[in-house]
């Protein structure tokens, strides 16, 4: 095979032309070309070119600081951007607010999934992600501004049945972040926590007839790498960019590499810090009552990792195998810049691998993030007025587990308490109601799970609630906690409540000792 070409990050930037289609390899602040897009950026800015490009990525790509989608984050160089996530490109979400460019949002897992479509020439992705919700074409078409009118995913009945279909398009430039290269292409990812989706997206540019550019660590010499280790193979491979600058290839946006999350060692789990009484605490510890033995657990960024924290902390962590989206599968999922990789993992997965498996059903429990729900049981993670955060994996992953648990504090925006001989204090309610008569954007459908019979409770510090066939119960109340102004004057519904009443939340939740649970 022909020695590839070496190149500048300034040179791989040369070969993007106005009007292509690029597409970016990436998880929130992991496993992202920041050379290739920073140098794309200063040529733009520089020069004016490229412009009008259509951004194609699956996950959410940037850590808030400039990073990651906002390298494209400047009027004029986007036409059209279709996205998984954008609550970590602030910039790119102003951008679209103000009408700059056609923008949308659709499932993580189903656009991970269109890569490897798109390299099959297949017609697009068919799947059930998204029915109800507001990417299917009948709510919002995964739609995100006024100036985004075309229709790409469209309703089909296929036996009977409806489905979405997520249409292909070519892609003409792939940017792709590696570990090493030899001389021939072939990269390795070993040192990345996940590996996302690069093999796909390096297959549908190859075949879509574009340019695939590979950002990686170092160059060796062809021949030496493990054939086991290499998953982009270097018939796929156009040019490689050896990265000179180490911020622009940590492991994860501030953390230079963590060899924890590669599997070059494993970390005492006692070493991992049990969490301090709090509200989020105390939801982690009413979801983890609900951990069984021998489960596959999916848990979201934010108040569900306490769960993990209070597994390990009442040695129940081997419970469960958790999983991450982006691939990993056992181990600790980490949180905030971190998010996407797992300490102590025990496989990583292509992220469209994870989600086949995701969205046939084999999550056992899932616990998500509330930040929005409704008297129909719906839930918005994805939209906050002007806010633009995006889905994510999130309409996969609750759409498709067998069980799934939403978490989060009754209110937003301050809200403070304290637990005291046993019982939960709210020092200061939050500004925000969070259970509202509709929601803001459908992000998980009340109706669908109904229809499908899925099991699905809401976790509060201070209440619990499960939808059912004739709507959202309320069936646990915190102790210390006044019903009707500290729960139901702070709803803008009401809920049903069973005949035997409400049942107090497990006094254990409330205490600094050790539940027990195991």
């Amino acid at each position: 095979m022909a020695k590839k070409p070496v190149i500048t990050a300034a040179e791989a930037a040369a070969m993007v032309k106005d009007g292509m289609t690029i597409s970016t390899s990436g998880f929130v602040a992991s496993a992202m070309p920041e050379a290739l897009t920073r140098a794309l950026e200063e040529r733009f800015l520089a020069a004016g070119t490229p412009k009008g490009l259509t951004l194609f990525y699956a996950a959410a790509q940037g850590n808030r600081d400039g990073s990651g989608a906002d390298h494209f984050a400047h009027e004029g160089m986007l036409k059209r951007v279709i996205g998984g996530h954008y609550n970590m490109a602030p910039e790119l979400g102003k951008l679209i607010n103000a009408n700059k460019l056609e923008a949308y949002n659709l499932p993580q897992g189903t656009l991970a999934q269109l890569f490897r479509d798109i390299a099959g020439h297949k017609p697009g992705t068919l799947t059930h992600v998204g029915l109800n919700t507001f990417v299917d074409p009948r709510v919002e078409g995964g739609k995100l501004n006024s100036a985004t009118t075309e229709d790409i995913v469209e309703v089909v009945n296929i036996l009977g049945e409806e489905r979405l279909l997520y249409k292909s398009f070519p892609i003409d430039i792939g940017m792709i972040r590696g570990t090493y290269a030899d001389e021939n292409g072939n990269i390795t990812l070993e040192r990345e926590c996940c590996t996302t989706e690069a093999t796909s997206i390096a297959q549908a540019v190859k075949n879509s007839g574009g340019k695939v550019i590979v950002q990686v660590e170092r160059l060796v010499q062809s021949g030496t790498l493990d054939p086991k280790l290499v998953k982009i193979p270097g018939i796929y491979v156009d040019a490689i960019v050896i990265c000179e600058n180490k911020t622009d290839h940590a492991q994860c946006q501030g953390c230079e590499y963590d060899g924890a999350m590669t599997g070059d060692f494993r970390l005492p789990l006692g070493s991992l810090e049990a969490p301090a009484m709090s509200a989020k605490k105390i939801i982690g510890r009413r979801a983890a009552m609900e951990l069984q033995p021998n489960t596959v657990v999916n848990l979201g960024i934010g108040i569900p990792e306490y769960i993990s924290m209070v597994a390990n902390e009442e040695g129940i962590g081997d419970y469960m195998t958790l999983t991450v989206e982006s691939g990993p599968v056992g181990g600790v999922p980490q949180g905030g810049s971190r998010f996407g990789g797992s300490v102590n993992v025990e496989s990583i997965l292509d992220q469209p691998y994870q989600f086949d498996f995701y969205d046939g059903g084999g999550v056992d429990l899932a616990f998500l993030g509330l930040a929005q729900a409704d008297k129909d049981g719906n839930i918005n993670v994805s939209k906050f007025g002007p806010r633009i955060a995006g889905c994510g994996g999130f309409i996969n992953i609750t759409q498709n587990a067998k069980k799934v648990f939403f978490c989060g504090t009754f209110t937003a925006g301050g809200i403070k308490t304290h637990v005291e001989d046993g019982k939960l204090v709210i020092d200061q309610e939050g500004r925000e109601r969070k259970l509202l008569d509709s929601v803001e954007q459908i992000t998980f459908s009340g109706a669908y799970a109904r229809k499908g019979g899925q099991p699905v409770t809401y976790i509060t510090e201070r209440a619990v609630f499960e939808l059912r066939t004739d709507g959202v119960y309320l069936t646990e109340i915190a102790p210390g906690i006044d019903l009707q102004s500290q729960v139901l004057g702070q709803m803008d519904f009401t809920p049903k409540i069973a005949p035997g009443g409400l049942r107090l939340m497990d006094s254990r939740i409330f205490s600094d000792q050790l539940m027990g649970l195991k």
